[in-house]
């Protein structure tokens, strides 16, 4: 299914599979508080893989292998493998220890992936160490994605941006330019697991970061993509408008392109995918997360569990779950979101105001810019 057919109210854009949480890294904002060794409870091989086909009944179209440490599973190529034969675009985020290895990556590519993430968060090994937790991170990152190259399979970089790092974007951009990558997936911090003890940025430095951001994606011939920051779709709007000296005017979602350059048109799901989605896919509305024993959530940025894959029918919790329909009905939004003429098109982060104020209906707690009237966009 070509992705501009898919019908958010029916099929996630992305879905996101939390494989397992053991890892070997201790990473200052990580979302699942992973450690060393597997959890009871994480989805057998079997149980995945009719996972898998669920995923693709529902005509998903991308399906991303995450973690945790996706390279814990002895069965991750078999994952990989199965997702792939079912006709979903399967992508996976192992981690920087020594598990990846050249092999893991070229059989990895063998089996059908169609692209691989390594998060990178410093320009440097002393701030990305630092950030991740372990000493040698940053030369194993750098060593995984010369794999990626020698194999031929693309390669995509996730970094994760908060008070900690935001001031080195120029330094960060400059590397991931060198890095030969299809894709830079730009974080931005929901204060959650170990990332709420990190700083936040500011309304005001997310601007900034918008700016800079649109500047380097104009830049390069890969894509470049903001995650839980929605809100940059508006500012992109805003400033493409005004570039061209038009008055601002907002139409539906499947007429963005007629306002951006083609650069400026791709949007992607929380969490790290691959493709090009139709309109902003946001938690719950063209986005779908299940945790390493099942649970359905409608981001992993968003934990708030509407069932599991054990009991339910994943399609029954996407498209019918009280939680998921009102994530996709922007005119519950609160505050300044709900009045927003934006909010069709952007609705601001669902899991950054539910990690600030414990409803995720509530206004976007870090965006600047004020609604200038009420406006239905019908």
């Amino acid at each position: 299914m070509h992705p501009s057919l898919i019908d958010f109210d029916q099929t996630p854009f992305v879905a996101i599979w939390e494989t397992t949480r053991a890892c070997n890294l201790a990473c200052r904002h990580c979302r699942a508080e992973a450690i060393s060794n597997p959890l009871p409870g994480e989805l057998a091989t079997r149980e995945g893989f009719r996972l898998l086909e669920d995923l693709a009944a529902m005509g998903t179209p991308i399906c991303v292998l995450s973690g945790g440490d996706p390279a814990k599973r002895s069965d991750l190529c078999h994952l990989v493998c199965h997702g792939s034969r079912l006709g979903m675009r399967m992508a996976t985020i192992p981690a920087a220890t020594p598990l990846l290895t050249r092999s893991l990556v070229k059989r990895l590519k063998d089996a059908g992936l169609a692209q691989m993430a390594l998060s990178l968060d410093g320009p440097t090994a002393e701030i990305h160490d630092t950030f991740r937790g372990v000493p040698g991170a940053f030369n194993i990152t750098l060593q995984g994605a010369r794999y990626a190259g020698e194999v031929e399979l693309p390669l995509q970089i996730n970094t994760t941006f908060s008070a900690y790092n935001w001031e080195h974007f120029e330094a960060m951009a400059e590397l991931v330019r060198q890095l030969e990558v299809v894709f830079w997936e730009v974080f931005f911090l929901v204060p959650m697991g170990r990332g709420s003890q990190l700083g936040q940025m500011t309304a005001q430095q997310f601007e900034i970061l918008f700016a800079k951001l649109a500047s380097f994606a104009h830049s390069v011939d890969f894509i470049v993509k903001a995650t839980e920051a929605p809100h940059y779709r508006r500012y992109l709007i805003q400033h493409h408008n005004q570039s061209a000296d038009s008055t601002l005017s907002v139409r539906p979602p499947g007429s963005l392109s007629h306002h951006l350059p083609p650069h400026m048109t791709r949007d992607f799901g929380p969490g790290g995918s691959i493709g090009l989605a139709p309109k902003g896919v946001n938690s719950g509305n063209g986005h779908l997360f299940i945790d390493y024993q099942g649970d359905i959530y409608p981001s992993g940025f968003l934990p708030v569990s509407c069932g599991n894959v054990r009991r339910d029918s994943i399609a029954q919790v996407y498209r019918f779950h009280p939680i998921f329909r009102e994530l996709r009905t922007p005119d519950l939004l609160k505050g300044k979101c709900g009045i927003c003429e934006f909010r069709r098109i952007c609705g601001g982060s669902r899991a950054r105001a539910f990690a600030m104020t414990g409803d995720y209906l509530e206004e976007e707690p870090f965006c600047l810019y004020e609604p200038k009237h009420h406006s239905s966009l019908d």
